[in-house]
């Protein structure tokens, strides 16, 4: 069974701000930003499995990634396409503020 994803109409700011409030899964928006495919194991180091799963389901809910299965893992890509259909420039603000508070 393939894990729901909602369509680029579903996608609502609420749930895309909830599921980005959170450090961890800011983390993982910055390693998505680079536009690839990524392990959903790779992300992220020193984390449990199954918070791993609670994250990604929380990300992939939201609307904000793309989870797909690619022979025994899943690999995960950011819907930026989407996001900045739904909401344009909010990516690219959350990805420039990241950059500023690393300062």
């Amino acid at each position: 069974m393939l894990p729901f994803h909602p369509s680029r109409d579903q996608i609502e700011l609420a749930n895309v701000l909830a599921a980005l409030g959170n450090p961890t899964r800011l983390r993982v928006l910055k390693k998505l930003a680079d536009g690839g495919e990524h392990p959903c194991g790779s992300i992220l180091e020193g984390v449990s499995k199954s918070t791993l799963t609670y994250h990604w389901r929380a990300l992939r809910e939201s609307g904000v990634v793309w989870q797909k299965p690619s022979g025994r893992e899943l690999l995960l890509s950011l819907r930026r396409e989407d996001l900045n259909a739904r909401f344009p420039g909010l990516i690219d603000a959350l990805l420039s503020s990241m950059r500023i508070e690393a300062r």
